[in-house]
């Protein structure tokens, strides 16, 4: 089987777990921003934590699970004791932050200005703990090819809570509402509690897959503590990448509570962190192709044809990213009605943004091989942190004058230079022939076609006709320049 096929099957193969089961997590969503359940307000409370969550998530994990991948790659080292090790590390490093939080939720809750979600930042806090732990026994599942397993578990994760937030959310809200209750909503369910619900089902969903989890958990004496200090000195520019890299990320839902006029940026942050879920079909697409990317990466390094299958890879990534983009975009209207709240549809603005920042983060992962396998991890972070500088300073420089469009326009700024420079600077140290020209022709092709169909503006079944047309022809232009390459081990 050649190199492209074994990566696009366990690309699938995960793929059933982070795009098939996150996009089920996020069929939430017309939920959440339904007129009967939260206003755009109250998901900005929703959005804001959950900005928070994401740069906790990278300091509590420490980078562990690239690094597990990289010792248990090296010769002369016993994987099982790498395991050890990674696990060990981010279970004191959780274990701590769970005892601060339970400590602390209340003073959190003063400080971030939302001091009557206490509760709500304590069952975060032990939400990522346990996310933490459970992050290295999953990437041992990967790294053993165990990829039927580590699906069931996300898939049992996302299940809970999906099943959680529609008990609360869907069963229990509008019959209390509607003054149809009875002794089982009587007993469980607080109106009061309000976002806390969205919270207490991300913590049931994590106790259920850390429980399933148990039988990977290492013992105490399977881990070799001479690994312990050359671990977190290869993990610890990957941190601080990771941190840098989530300023990028999720910022921008810390920053705009803070930029953006106080009567309004909940509104604003709510109407914003609904619509940036519309780029749904590229993120999660990136995210099922890092799972499977990573361990091959590091696999195929050694591969004399490694670099030229690097390049066919990231060619393939990008026309598969862009035409998902012409999928959102040409058949918006359709796709908006995933926030079935006609006031939030003011956002969907950011959306061709978004994604095409996304497209740029990708190919930054893609690229991401050649300091991975060259173990520069500090270029890593030094990339990262450039990121973050961008972010912060577009943030600034551009929400006063744009609003929330500002920080749209930041991101995409951030990624395409930290692609750029990526790229510029491998080329130097670990040069792979990337086929830069081809890259860009996707990206222009694609968005040349969205606002071509735009600039027309067709109504009816001719507008959906050429939309249709639009699309097939972008993927078999695809089809017809990659078909050969996929032919080549």
């Amino acid at each position: 089987m050649s190199a492209l096929r074994k990566l696009a099957g366990q690309t699938a193969i995960y793929g059933l777990s982070s795009i098939v089961a996150r996009f089920l997590n996020f069929l939430l969503t017309p939920l959440y921003t339904s007129k009967a359940v939260f206003a755009p307000d109250d998901f900005g409370v929703i959005t804001y934590f959950l900005g928070w969550s994401a740069f906790l998530n990278i300091v509590l994990s420490f980078g562990m699970e690239t690094t597990f991948f990289r010792y248990a790659s090296k010769e002369g080292i016993d994987q099982k004791r790498a395991y050890g090790a990674a696990f060990h590390i981010v279970a004191f490093i959780s274990l701590v932050f769970t005892a601060v939080i339970a400590l602390c939720a209340s003073p959190i809750a003063d400080w971030s200005g939302y001091g009557a979600f206490a509760s709500t930042v304590l069952m975060l806090g032990i939400t990522l703990g346990l996310d933490a732990i459970t992050a290295i026994p999953m990437a041992r599942l990967r790294q053993e090819n165990r990829a039927w397993r580590f699906v069931f578990i996300n898939m049992m994760n996302v299940g809970v809570n999906i099943a959680v937030s529609l008990f609360f959310l869907a069963y229990c809200m509008p019959k209390y509402k509607a003054g149809d209750s009875n002794a089982l909503i009587d007993a469980v369910y607080d109106p009061s509690f309000g976002v806390g619900y969205v919270f207490l089902a991300y913590l049931v969903a994590s106790i259920v897959k850390m429980l399933l989890l148990l039988p990977q958990w290492p013992s105490i004496t399977m881990r070799d503590p001479r690994l312990v200090r050359p671990m977190l000195v290869f993990a610890a520019p990957l941190v601080l990448a990771g941190l840098a890299g989530m300023v990028n990320e999720m910022g921008s839902r810390v920053l705009l509570k803070y930029l953006l006029p106080a009567e309004t940026a909940d509104h604003d942050l709510g109407v914003f962190g609904a619509c940036y879920k519309l780029a749904v079909l590229i993120t999660l697409f990136i995210q099922a192709f890092r799972f499977a990317a990573e361990p091959f990466f590091f696999s195929r390094a050694h591969d004399p044809r490694s670099k030229e299958t690097f390049a066919r890879i990231n060619n393939l990534f990008v026309a598969f990213c862009m035409s998902a983009f012409l999928v959102v975009m040409l058949f918006l209207d359709a796709f908006k009605w995933f926030i079935p709240n006609p006031a939030y549809w003011e956002g969907l603005r950011i959306v061709p943004i978004i994604m095409l920042a996304n497209v740029f983060l990708g190919i930054y992962y893609n690229q991401s091989v050649w300091y991975k396998v060259t173990d520069r991890t500090r270029v890593a972070g030094k990339l990262a942190l450039l990121g973050a500088a961008l972010t912060l300073l577009g943030n600034i420089a551009l929400v006063p004058w744009l609003g929330y469009m500002g920080s749209a326009w930041a991101t995409l700024i951030c990624y395409a230079a930290m692609s750029a420079l990526s790229y510029a600077w491998g080329q130097k140290h670990w040069p792979v022939p990337y086929n830069v020209g081809r890259v860009l022709m996707y990206m222009a092709g694609a968005v040349a076609l969205w606002w071509g169909c735009e600039q027309l503006e067709l109504t009816g079944p001719t507008n959906l006709s050429l939309r249709a047309l639009a699309l097939l022809v972008f993927i078999a232009v695809v089809w017809k320049v990659e078909r050969p390459s996929l032919r080549l081990n």
